[in-house]
């Protein structure tokens, strides 16, 4: 069973990610002190709160510390959504995440423990210039800032096998996954010994800075 997930801040960002949740199948509330936001919130979520998250007491009442993830999208205010973390940790919720406006903001927030930062601005235009500056750059990995997921079609590896290519070896790479050409499945579990042929597709896990670059 998936358990609930708060939102608290409910504009753009928050309503966006509350929402996307919802259409995964997640239970999610939504918390907002703005009257107009809740009720543009109230057909898309599964709760709606009005209440002013600042307020420790507000949150105990609405059960917050029954769910299992926090979102904290607040606007602008570092005041705010740093307060509303510190309330939040200290209902001992599981994973609290919490949306930053500037380095700073997200060095505060890192040293209250939440859990998780984003500046969304920010991550979008790393993004967007990685797949500039990056062959095939599809999105660096969660979990560790520097590695990535790269899409590689296949041209000088025309006839060669990933046994013989032996990538991890040559190349400091994984591959997690292949593509025939002209095919829409992807393979998780490739057959080492197949043969590629040109326009066939890889996606591969590296070290975005140094794994060593392909030409495949």
């Amino acid at each position: 069973m998936k358990q609930e997930i708060a939102v608290i801040g409910l504009g753009k960002f928050g309503l966006y990610f509350a929402s996307t949740l919802v259409n995964l199948g997640y239970t999610v509330i939504g918390i907002d002190s703005s009257q107009n936001r809740v009720q543009a919130a109230k057909d898309s979520l599964s709760q709606v709160y009005k209440a002013n998250a600042a307020s420790k007491d507000a949150l105990e009442q609405i059960g917050l510390a029954d769910v299992s993830h926090v979102l904290i999208s607040v606007g602008d205010s570092i005041a705010a959504s740093s307060m509303i973390a510190m309330y939040v940790k200290e209902l001992e919720i599981p994973q609290v995440w919490v949306k930053a406006v500037t380095p700073d903001h997200q060095r505060l927030l890192l040293k209250l423990g939440v859990d998780e930062v984003i500046i969304p601005e920010q991550m979008a235009a790393i993004q967007l210039a990685s797949k500039v500056a990056i062959q095939g750059f599809l999105q660096y990995a969660s979990f560790d800032p520097d590695v990535s997921f790269q899409k590689l079609i296949i041209d000088q590896w025309e006839g060669k096998s990933l046994f013989s290519l032996d990538l991890p070896k040559n190349y400091q790479v994984n591959v997690i996954s292949t593509q025939k050409k002209d095919t829409e499945p992807y393979d998780y579990n490739p057959d080492p010994e197949y043969l590629f042929q040109k326009g066939d597709a890889i996606i591969v896990l590296r070290h975005t800075n140094t794994s060593k670059d392909l030409t495949p």
